[in-house]
């Protein structure tokens, strides 16, 4: 069961690790002496997106495929053998990583928007998080490991706790990619109690750290409509939009050449 544990620890806090390390240094080698890098497939637009995509298809894809069901099956057996007793600590570190956003900020430690910017980015961030996760919720019906309800897939837990950690990094990796790392770990500890708790299967706790990276992604997409709307000027010529209609949820996209 350790094993299990470890496994799903290492795999999401390294892809986070590698996100993290990889995003600062492409930001940070974009512009060197007034010289334009050239782009190349560690810092282009798309590759923002291929952790959360491996994240959230991890998740999907247990639900059909049988080695991945059996793994989580597995590791909860294990769990509800050695881990009788429950801690409720995830409850409140999941909000961690979010509170240290604005709290680095006034300790001193510049973070890279301003105030009225990061609020944005964390409500917009968290308002996408949670509607995809409580819709995704209902419409699967996965059953939680302890047969408390029908509400499993995805963890909110871990996916609220990524949105901060994911936001933490992106506001802080000029001064330096650790503290987003510092976060993604203490969204990894809420992943891994929702395990131990016996509230989520391991796919849960994988998919919703993918939820929470990518609803960040989207909140900063959508920065440059924020500014338009008060009358900042904005370099981006890419806007993403949700798209709410009679029971029907979605994402608009606009690009200008």
């Amino acid at each position: 069961m350790r094993q299990h544990c470890l496994i799903m620890v290492a795999f999401i806090t390294i892809a986070a690790s590698l996100y993290a390390q990889d995003g600062s240094v492409s930001d940070s080698t974009a512009f060197q002496s007034g010289v334009v890098h050239k782009t190349n497939l560690f810092n282009t637009p798309c590759t923002r997106f291929i952790i959360p995509a491996t994240l959230i298809s991890y998740g999907v894809l247990a639900q059909i495929a049988k080695p991945l069901r059996q793994f989580d099956e597995n590791t909860d057996n294990e769990v509800s053998k050695h881990f009788t007793h429950r801690r409720t600590f995830d409850n409140t570190l999941q909000y961690a990583p979010v509170v240290a956003v604005y709290g680095l900020d006034f300790m001193g430690i510049k973070a890279k928007n301003n105030f009225r910017d990061r609020t944005f980015v964390v409500i917009t961030s968290h308002l996408i998080m949670g509607g995809a996760v409580q819709t995704v919720k209902k419409a699967t019906g996965v059953e939680r490991p302890d047969g408390s309800n029908y509400l499993s897939f995805p963890s909110g837990h871990t996916a609220t706790a990524f949105t901060g950690a994911h936001i933490l990094f992106k506001e802080y990796k000029d001064v330096s990619p650790w503290i987003g790392v510092a976060g993604y770990a203490a969204a990894t500890t809420v992943g891994t109690m929702r395990v131990l708790n016996r509230k989520h299967w391991v796919s849960d706790v994988v998919a919703g750290a993918g939820v929470g990276i990518l609803s960040v992604e989207i909140g900063y997409m959508l920065l440059p409509v924020f500014h338009k709307i008060i009358g900042v000027e904005s370099k981006s010529n890419l806007v993403i939009m949700p798209v709410v209609g009679n029971n029907q949820y979605g994402l608009g996209m606009a690009c200008v050449f």
